[in-house]
């Protein structure tokens, strides 16, 4: 008989066992109800969803690009600006420093100069140009006919007269020059002395008749 007790005992539940039974189900929930509510919040993107700040930041990352464009291209356009007006000034005061590349030079410098120390039939060609075409609107036909001519002798002057300049200067550059390959040099005499005086640039550092 103390056997079959025995045997009872063994197989009767303890109170432990009782609350050990009840409680593990229960914790055994908690980790399904966080991995609920963590599905909860990624759902949707996939991701979870940020913070107001960490919003409020990529917005304002997101904007600060195209401000720092607009940014970059008033800087550049002031800057232009600035390298104009230092050029500009540059060409009027001969300061060769700051001239435009195609002004730079001993060679282009000694070009402007012996333009600038002639005068030229090239020189006055706008102007007799502008009083050729007033006067051929006049109805008269002698009139007419004179500013035809006269156009025509222009024009013949004109050619000769820049024919003869390109020819002078491409010999000196070649005299006093020699190591200098001599490209673009007539062409930027000949823009030159078609130019006024007064509206060169740069402006002319010698005057007319001085030897060069």
């Amino acid at each position: 008989m103390a056997a079959a007790w025995q045997g009872r005992y063994e197989y009767c539940p303890t109170l432990v066992d009782v609350f050990r039974r009840r409680t593990s189900p229960e914790t055994a929930d908690v980790p399904v109800e966080a991995d609920a509510d963590d599905a909860a919040r990624t759902s949707g993107k996939g991701r979870p969803t940020p913070k107001r700040s960490e919003a409020e930041k990529a917005r304002k990352q997101r904007v600060r690009p195209a401000l720092n464009r607009r940014e970059a291209m008033r800087r550049d356009r002031e800057r232009m600006r600035a390298d104009r007006a230092k050029t500009r000034q540059a060409m009027n005061t001969g300061d060769e420093k700051h001239y435009l590349a195609r002004d730079q030079g001993e060679v282009r410098r000694f070009v402007r100069n012996y333009v600038d120390s002639r005068r030229t039939v090239a020189e006055f060609f706008l102007p007799l140009i502008l009083v050729i075409l007033l006067t051929s609107l006049i109805g008269i036909p002698v009139v007419q006919f004179a500013s035809t001519i006269i156009w025509l002798g222009v024009m013949v002057l004109l050619i000769v007269d820049l024919t003869i300049l390109g020819m002078r200067v491409k010999r000196e550059v070649r005299k006093r020059f020699p190591d200098d390959p001599g490209k673009g040099h007539v062409l930027y005499a000949v823009t030159r002395a078609t130019q006024l005086r007064r509206l060169r640039l740069p402006k002319p550092q010698v005057k007319p008749g001085t030897l060069v």
